[in-house]
């Protein structure tokens, strides 16, 4: 049930934000041009979503912590990630063999122990949009209530906080924390946090941006044998 809530929720996808991330210890590894009291959240989306903007393709090593607060448990993965605009991206779970694809059209989920897949249309998934914008989706700022939070209180002294509240309320999380770069305003940490308490935490590690990706990457067909559930 974790594996299976874990992909429903999270996908991933947040992915979210982030083309472009580095990851591992929660401290922002480039130097600060500015302090984070000099920037406004409005402003600080805008630098966020430049970024973006310009990255057509991205791949990077991830790590994602997922804790079920209702039974007190942590959930650790690892993989690898790619997304490419508008709407493609692929998910490789090294953990556990489990894969997320989606070619811009139809989402599927693939879980290796259960043997099974769940597919759908994207528009019709809970696929969050703090992942979107990272496929050419969203806007941080028409979709999200933004506010600075202090870094130095959530261990990312130097970097940037950015609380992001959905407008329009989803049943995938409550609220989004991204941990910005203060050099390059990359999205080095994505976290998700739903109304049960639960929190899904995305770390991008050695990230390539806008290199050309296999278009085999977002083409998954799973083993024989597989039970495909379509909602």
């Amino acid at each position: 049930m974790i594996a299976r809530r874990t992909f429903s929720l999270a996908l991933t996808a947040l992915a979210v934000s982030s083309l472009g991330f580095s990851a591992g210890s929660a401290r922002a590894q480039a130097a600060a041009p500015a302090a984070s009291s000099k920037l406004t959240a409005t402003v600080l989306a805008d630098r966020v979503q430049n970024f973006y903007d310009k990255s057509k393709t991205f791949r990077a090593k991830f790590k994602q912590r997922y804790y079920v607060a209702a039974y007190r448990k942590t959930k650790d993965s690892h993989g690898e990630v790619v997304f490419q605009k508008p709407g493609k991206m692929s998910w490789r779970y090294a953990s556990n063999g489990n894969r997320v694809v989606s070619d811009g059209k139809r989402i599927k989920v693939f879980e290796k122990d259960s043997k099974q897949m769940y597919e759908q249309s994207i528009d019709k998934s809970q696929y969050p949009a703090a992942l979107s914008f990272l496929l050419g989706g969203a806007k941080l700022k028409k979709e999200f209530r933004l506010k600075m939070l202090d870094p130095k209180k959530l261990g990312y002294e130097g970097g940037h906080v950015l609380l992001a509240i959905p407008k329009d309320p989803t049943p995938a999380y409550q609220k989004l924390l991204l941990y910005v770069d203060a050099g390059t305003y990359q999205v080095r940490r994505v976290l998700m946090i739903d109304a049960q308490r639960n929190r899904n935490r995305f770390d991008f590690i050695s990230p390539v941006v806008n290199k050309p990706v296999n278009p085999a990457e977002f083409v998954f067909h799973p083993p024989a044998g597989t039970r495909v559930i379509k909602p």
